[in-house]
C-alpha cells in the first residue's frame, strides 16, 4: 500500500530553476547546497539576512547561479519579487518549494487562561498561520502562473518540460502532536492544499505542473532545540536536515511522482499518500467512497463556487 520513496540522483536538475523559501538556515539552506552542486540555478528567500547573504557568497564561485532575495512570506510582494528575480534572470522557473515555516508560538490553549486573559487576542500564536498557511497560499498561486509559463529564451518550452510544487508541512500534517496547537493545525492546512492542487495544476498549459507534499518527523534543527537530547537517548530515529533536503530534491528530480506525501523518518521516506488513497474502501467504506467519487465528478473544477455571487462577500 504506502512505499517506500527511493530519491533519485540529482542530475536530472542540471541547469533547472528552483525558487524556495526558508532557505538561509537548516533544512533549506541544505536544499540550496544540494540543487547548486546539482548545477541547478537557485533562488532562495529567507528574512534572515545575514546567513542568507553568506550562503549566496559561499555559492558564488561556479556557473550555477545561486541567489537570495529578501523575502517576508507573509507579503503578496516578496513573493511575487522572489520569482520575478529568476525569471528575470533565467527565463524561466521549474521547480517551486514552499520551505519556510514557524514552530509554535506562545500557548493558544493555555489550561491557566481565565475570563480575563482570554480577552488578550492571541496575536503571537496567529503569526504561525500567517507564515505557515498564508504564506505557502501566496507562494502556490504565484508559482502556478511562472511555472506555466514558456521560456522566454525559447529552450525547455515544449509541454514534456517538468514543472514541479513541492510544499513541505510535517508529520504534524497527518497526526497529532500535544502542545502543538496552531502549529497541527497549520501543517494540516498544507496537506489539504497539495491536494485540492495536485488535480488542477497537473492539467496546467503548456506545462504541467506536479504538487507533492513533505511531512518530516523529527528532524535535528532550531524548532526540536528543546526536545533534541532526551529524543537521543530514547534511540527514536532522527532526521538530519540533509536527509529531508535529499527527499525534497529527490521529488523534484523524480519527474513523475504527483498527489504524493512523503514521510520522512531516520532518513528514509514512503509516499504514505497511495496507502491512504488505496485504504479508502476500508476506512470510509465502499459505498461511501463511491458516492463521494460521484459527487467530487459532478463538482468539475469547481467554477461554480465563485460563479455563485450569494456566497462571495
Amino acid at each position: 500500500m504506502t512505499t517506500q520513496f527511493h530519491p533519485p540522483d540529482a542530475t536530472p536538475l542540471k541547469g533547472k530553476v528552483v525558487v524556495l523559501t526558508g532557505g538561509a538556515l537548516g533544512v533549506g539552506s541544505c536544499i540550496v547546497r544540494l540543487l547548486h552542486t546539482a548545477g541547478a540555478h537557485v533562488f532562495f528567500g529567507d528574512i534572515l539576512d545575514e546567513p542568507g547573504q553568506a550562503l549566496e557568497r559561499e555559492l558564488s564561485s561556479t556557473d550555477a547561479k545561486a541567489k537570495f532575495v529578501h523575502c517576508d512570506v507573509t507579503s503578496y510582494a516578496d513573493n511575487l519579487a522572489l520569482f520575478d528575480a529568476a525569471y528575470s534572470a533565467c527565463g524561466h522557473v521549474d521547480h517551486a518549494i514552499a520551505n519556510a515555516g514557524l514552530g509554535e508560538q506562545g500557548n493558544m490553549f493555555d489550561s491557566e487562561l481565565t475570563l480575563e486573559s482570554v480577552k488578550e487576542e492571541p496575536k503571537k500564536s496567529m503569526s504561525i498561520v500567517d507564515v505557515n498557511v498564508k504564506g505557502p497560499l501566496y507562494f502556490a498561486r504565484v508559482a502556478s502562473a511562472y511555472l506555466r509559463q514558456p521560456d522566454v529564451n525559447g529552450k525547455g518550452s515544449t509541454a514534456a518540460a517538468d514543472k514541479s510544487l513541492t510544499l513541505v508541512s510535517s508529520v504534524a500534517g497527518f497526526r497529532e502532536d500535544p502542545g502543538l496547537y496552531v502549529y497541527v493545525a497549520s501543517k494540516h492546512a498544507i496537506l489539504g492544499l497539495m491536494r485540492v492542487l495536485r488535480g488542477t495544476l497537473i492539467q496546467s498549459k503548456p506545462h504541467s505542473i506536479r504538487t507533492n507534499a513533505i511531512c518530516p518527523w523529527m528532524t535535528k534543527t532550531r524548532l526540536v532545540a528543546g526536545i533534541e537530547k532526551v529524543w537521543a537517548e530514547s534511540g527514536l530515529p532522527s532526521n538530519s536536515p540533509e536527509d529531508v533536503a535529499r527527499v525534497i530534491v529527490g521529488v523534484l528530480a523524480d519527474g513523475k511522482v504527483n498527489g504524493g506525501t512523503m514521510y520522512i523518518e531516520g532518513g528514509r521516506s514512503w509516499n504514505i499518500e497511495q496507502g491512504l488513497l488505496a485504504t479508502r474502501h476500508e476506512w470510509l467504506g465502499a459505498e461511501r467512497e463511491k458516492e463521494l467519487d460521484r459527487g467530487t465528478e459532478l463538482m468539475g473544477g469547481g467554477e461554480h463556487w465563485t460563479a455563485n455571487k450569494s456566497s462571495q462577500v
